[in-house]
Parts: structure tokens; C-alpha cells; sequence
């Protein structure tokens, strides 16, 4: 069902039901895939199948029945072999194929360009909090969210052989790595820091300069794989270290109802007071719980214009609201609140509707 109104012609409307084949890689990665779309009527209701072939389920493809373990499967993630993006990635799919990206819109110019079937990539950490650069993402491109993987994340201080941690004068890291110990390499002596792109990545600059006063903080088997030392384990300042992924894909999943879904969505709104509150209540008076709510500035119009009866204009953040539904595209009380929310709502797009991640 599209769920969208008039939107940025960056910012597609997304289906939340069919599949998605799997496709031969290209020899670049610089022409993006485009999304099918669903017809809609006048009223922006979704054409019955009968009049509109597109819409009618595809056959499963090998790639369907490969998908719990990721057998075949090639999955895109942001760092270097690894991270712990990485072992998200195997966490998810098992058995796949791991694509290492340079950046975090590589990994989704991977997929959408099928140099990978899909990416694993952060969306929030019980620490750090949100990775805004693939909130942002997400509108940017045209995949689509079918699944999340939590991953609990155990810092190690790692180091060339033979060097000791009284030695050492500055630690390496992702900053939200390094956010995540500060309190630890305080204690130890070590203040400090020098920020990298991703964990793995410092550890392996550490190995190949062989530096002998500079620790990483990365996983264990970054440790293995870059032949260094593990000086300390679980450095975190707090155990409780999660890190939430998602899983991205070319085409949606269809949404079911026997098990629990979750459903992203990112909206905007007119000024005026009491407009958040009237979209929240669409999903209150449903009963439907929110599990996250994120706002950011909207990028295609940062800035608004406000009459408040003052002699100068004022200038306001016009902002884009991410929200998480425990609920799914396929139960119709989360349809009714989605078809309440764009009758007012000035842009909304489903993000994906997938299964939750109990672990």
C-alpha cells in the first residue's frame, strides 16, 4: 500500500508488500537501481490487483528460500573485516557473502546498483544513540527496510605484539567507540583519542604502521584477524552495549500478521500547534505502540517562514519525523492509522515493515 503525498522527488513513496529477485552485478556501482511502484487511484488508494499485473505477488525465486541463512546471499556493511558491523551482517544472514564498504552510502549504492543482495547498518546504539548519517540515507535512496539485527558490542583494547598498556599514549577508534570508553581509558591511563571511520579500520592502521603507543579499540576478531595483542576486554563503560541494525533490500518483504512486525515510517507536518500531537494520536486512539521517535531537519526545506505577528519574520526548523510502530502493514488498524496520518501530514513514506528482533 503507498502511503505517501506529494513528496521530494528525492524522497520516492516506498510499498510495503511483494518481493524482490535477485540480480546479476553490473560492472559499476554509479546507476541505481529504481523501485517498482504500486498504481494508486485518485484518492491515493492502492488499484486492485485485478487492475494492476504489478502488484500481483511474484513467484519465490531461489534467493526466497536461501534468505534464512543468507546461503548466496551478498551483503553489503560499512568498515573493514571485522567490524562489528560485519558480524551484524553474519548475524542476520549466516551464511553469507560480507562486502566491506568505505562509506555508509556505498553500502546502499551497492545493493541498489546488486553488487549486493543487501546491507547491514547501524541505526542506533543503547550508548551512543542514533546514527543520523543513514537516517538521512534512507531518504537519499530507494531501498527499503526488511528486518533488524541487535548485536551486543564488546570493546577490546588491542595492540602490536610485545607493547604494554603503561606504554601506551593514545587510543584509536570509531568516535562512538571511543564515546562508549571513555571512562575506562581514563582509569588506564590512556587520554588520548584519534578518530577513525571504523573499528576495524584502526586496527588495522595500527598493525600495518606498527605503532608502538597507540591502542584500538575494536572487536576480538579484529584482534585475530590484524595480528594484535588483546590488552583488556570489555572496556565499555557500561555492559549493557547494544547496537541496532537494519536490514536493507532492493524490494520490500510482505508484511504478516502471525508474529510480531515492526513497521518504519518518516513523515512532515504543517505549523501550528498541536500538529505532533494530533499525528501521534492516530496511533494512541489504534492502541499502536511507538517504540522510537527521531526528528531531523528537513534537508530539501531547512528553514520556514512564520507569521507570529511580529515585525520581523521568523525563521523556523522544518523538520522530518522518523517513527517505529510495533505493528504490521499487513493488520488493518495500522492502515487505518496511516491513511488518518496522510490526511493531513504534508509528506509520509513507509520505510519498511519487518519482523522484530526478539533476541
Amino acid at each position: 500500500m503507498v502511503v505517501s503525498t506529494s513528496s521530494p522527488a528525492s524522497s520516492p513513496p516506498i510499498p510495503t508488500g511483494g518481493g524482490g529477485a535477485r540480480c546479476q552485478p553490473p560492472r559499476t556501482v554509479s546507476m541505481p537501481a529504481r523501485a517498482s511502484r504500486r498504481s494508486v487511484s485518485a484518492s491515493g488508494m492502492p488499484v486492485p490487483a485485478s487492475r494492476d499485473p504489478i502488484s500481483l505477488h511474484r513467484p519465490l525465486t531461489s534467493a526466497d528460500l536461501m534468505e534464512p541463512t543468507g546461503d548466496g546471499l551478498k551483503v553489503a556493511y560499512q568498515g573493514c573485516p571485522g567490524a562489528y558491523s560485519e558480524a551484524a551482517a553474519k548475524k542476520a544472514y549466516p551464511s553469507c557473502q560480507t562486502v566491506p564498504c568505505e562509506y555508509f552510502e556505498t553500502a546502499f549504492q551497492a545493493v541498489e546498483a546488486c553488487v549486493a543482495d543487501r546491507a547491514v547498518l547501524p541505526l542506533e546504539n543503547s550508548l551512543g544513540g542514533s546514527i543520523h548519517r543513514n537516517y538521512d540515507l534512507l531518504l537519499r535512496h530507494r531501498l527499503h527496510i526488511v528486518g533488524e539485527v541487535r548485536l551486543a558490542v564488546r570493546h577490546c583494547l588491542l595492540a602490536n605484539r610485545g607493547v604494554k598498556i603503561e606504554s601506551l599514549r593514545s587510543a584509536m577508534s570509531h568516535p562512538q567507540a571511543l564515546a562508549q570508553c571513555e571512562q575506562t581509558l581514563t582509569k588506564l591511563g590512556i587520554e588520548h583519542r584519534e578518530a577513525v571511520d571504523d573499528t576495524a579500520g584502526a586496527a588495522k592502521f595500527i598493525a600495518e604502521q606498527k605503532l608502538q603507543d597507540t591502542a584500538a579499540v575494536a572487536s576480538s576478531l579484529a584482534a585475530e584477524l590484524y595480528g594484535l595483542d588483546i590488552l583488556a576486554e570489555n572496556i565499555q563503560d557500561d555492559s549493557d552495549n547494544v547496537t541496532r541494525f537494519m536490514m536493507l533490500a532492493r524490494e520490500p518483504i510482505i508484511p504478516r500478521t502471525d508474529k510480531p512486525f515492526k513497521t518504519s515510517i518518516v513523515f512532515s507536518l504543517e505549523e501550528g500547534p498541536g500538529q505532533l500531537f494530533k499525528a501521534l494520536a492516530v496511533f494512541a486512539l489504534r492502541k499502536i505502540n511507538l517504540t522510537k521517535m527521531e526528528s531531523r531537519p528537513h534537508k530539501k526545506r531547512p528553514l520556514r517562514v512564520a507569521d507570529d505577528h511580529c515585525s520581523v519574520p521568523l525563521k523556523h526548523f522544518d523538520y522530518l519525523f522518523y517513527v517505529d510502530l510495533e505493528a504490521s502493514m499487513a493488520d488493518p488498524n495500522a492502515q487505518n492509522a496511516l491513511g488518518n496520518l496522510k490526511e493531513f501530514a504534508t509528506f509520509l513514506r513507509v520505510l519498511g515493515s519487518y519482523p522484530t528482533d526478539l533476541s
